[in-house]
């Protein structure tokens, strides 16, 4: 019997990635949801089997520019105290930890391009042993304090707490796992205005994608298939 998966997507070329295979295969009914054109399925968000609440380019605490973030957080929040399966990337990490009153504002500077994690002692026992000083996709200037009941997994000099867990049901990433390497160019007509404003090159990016685009979302499914398993044992 096959498993729901709601996907809260917040920009259309900021999808599942390489995760959709991985969801397909594991016989998860994915479902996607774009965030800001219709009212938010909230319902759906607390009766699927697994939701997974993607990045996009803005702040959590946008919410005169956006008033759908506190929907979108209200819901978020009800479900992890629930404890259902739940997974946030960048975006979706912070809107994870405010959900749950963390503090989420801008960091010191952004960090764009394929570059190393640290790992914790508790993220080496974890499912993100794969990353152990391996690069990964950073796309992000926020950052986001630590939510109640969650451990750290993952760090960066830029970025304090780049992934944690709570418990077996919840994992916040900050980084990106899941961008399939061939499909970075919609990343970076997307974007452009950002990526120009903070100085970095999409020629940079590309020569990173090529180096160790593959090995990334090799690894991001290997993370993602096995936090999963633990998650429906």
């Amino acid at each position: 019997m096959s498993r729901t998966c709601l996907v809260i997507r917040h920009v259309a070329f900021e999808g599942l990635g390489v995760l959709a295979s991985l969801l397909t295969n594991l016989d998860f009914e994915i479902r996607c949801f774009d965030a800001g054109l219709e009212p938010f399925p909230v319902a759906d968000m607390q009766s699927c089997d697994l939701l997974v609440v993607l990045g996009g380019p803005i702040g959590v605490y946008q919410v005169e520019d956006y008033p759908w973030l506190i929907v979108e957080t209200a819901a978020i929040g009800e479900r992890l105290r629930a404890q259902k399966p739940t997974l946030g990337i960048c975006l979706g990490a912070q809107l994870m930890a405010a959900s749950l009153g963390a503090r989420v504002d801008p960091g010191q500077a952004k960090e764009i391009g394929y570059a190393p994690l640290s790992l914790t002692p508790t993220g080496l026992a974890s499912v993100l042993a794969p990353f152990a000083n391996e690069p990964v996709l950073h796309w992000h200037g926020d950052n986001f304090d630590l939510p109640r009941g969650s451990v750290r997994l993952a760090f960066t000099q830029a970025c304090p707490n780049q992934a944690f867990a709570i418990e077996n049901y919840a994992l916040g990433l900050q980084f990106h796992l899941e961008v399939d390497p061939d499909a970075l160019e919609s990343w970076l007509i997307g974007h452009a205005v950002e990526l120009s404003a903070a100085g970095v090159r999409p020629a940079t990016l590309r020569k990173q994608a090529a180096l160790h685009g593959a090995e990334t979302a090799a690894r991001g499914m290997e993370v993602i298939a096995r936090w999963l398993e633990g998650v429906f044992a």
